[in-house]
């Protein structure tokens, strides 16, 4: 009769030893789709430029095609 209780509380701490290492090893990981916002002060790629204003050429946003004044 010792040993069947002695079993019994074995295989119960083994099955919670089981659910808590289970938890613990849970992870999740955030995946965003969608378009990239960019950060008030920080520049624009040309092309993505040219995009948002419907131009055709990408050249009047990049900076090394700006004439200086």
């Amino acid at each position: 009769m010792q040993t069947s209780k002695i079993t019994r509380i074995a295989v119960v701490a083994l099955v919670l030893l089981f659910l808590v290492l289970s938890v613990i090893s849970c992870s999740t990981h955030v995946h965003t789709h969608g378009h990239h916002h960019h950060a008030p002060g920080k520049k624009i790629p040309p092309g993505q430029a040219k995009k948002m204003n419907g131009d055709q050429s990408a050249k009047a946003y990049a900076p090394g095609q700006q004439k200086k004044r």
